[in-house]
């Protein structure tokens, strides 16, 4: 069990702080974007974060466990059969806050905390498929190499081209020297 955090709660006591929090991560995923403080907002976002793991579960141990914090059956399942698929593909950071300006009456700073149900980006998509085709493509390249290999060296008419190319780079290599011997010269 996590070491419960210094200073004071947001309620009264623990017991109190535990009820506030299931309140806020009942209107979270009922709402799907609550207005609420900074400090309540930050204090939400592991509890709503777990929740929505042991969503994407999908067992009947792991929707126990979530009617243990969030009491409202209807909600429950909407985390279930609607927000869990919706985030399947993420890895975590299923929630975002955004500060916005203080409230009026106390000025305290106030958070919208709201859940990022949006496909993960084309790019972060992109840099997956890359790395896996590399990673597959490694092995295919060295056995390819291999078999290429022995070809090449039987091959003739490479040898022939390869020989003709240094002739060329040769005297093109000997003209910028003779011009520099002749600066030195001067």
């Amino acid at each position: 069990m996590p070491t419960p955090t210094k200073g004071p709660r947001l309620g009264g006591g623990p017991a109190h702080e535990r009820l506030i929090l299931a309140n806020l991560a009942t209107s979270l995923f009922e709402h799907k974007r609550i207005t609420t403080t900074e400090t309540k907002a930050k204090r939400l976002r592991p509890l709503a974060e777990r929740l929505i793991t042991f969503a994407k579960r999908g067992d009947l141990h792991a929707r126990r466990r979530v009617m243990t914090v969030v009491k409202d059956k209807s909600v429950v399942h909407a985390l279930f059969t609607e927000i869990a698929p919706a985030v399947a593909e993420r890895q975590g950071g299923y929630t975002r806050i955004t500060k916005i300006g203080p409230r009026k009456g106390d000025n305290a700073p106030m958070a919208v905390i709201e859940l990022v149900l949006e496909p993960l980006s084309p790019k972060q998509a992109v840099v997956k498929e890359a790395t896996k085709a590399t990673s597959k493509a490694a092995p295919k390249a060295k056995k390819a190499d291999a078999v290429e290999d022995k070809p090449v060296e039987d091959a003739p008419v490479e040898d022939a081209a390869v020989e003709d190319a240094p002739v060329e780079d040769a005297p093109a290599e000997d003209a910028p020297a003779e011009s520099k011997d002749d600066a030195d010269k001067a």
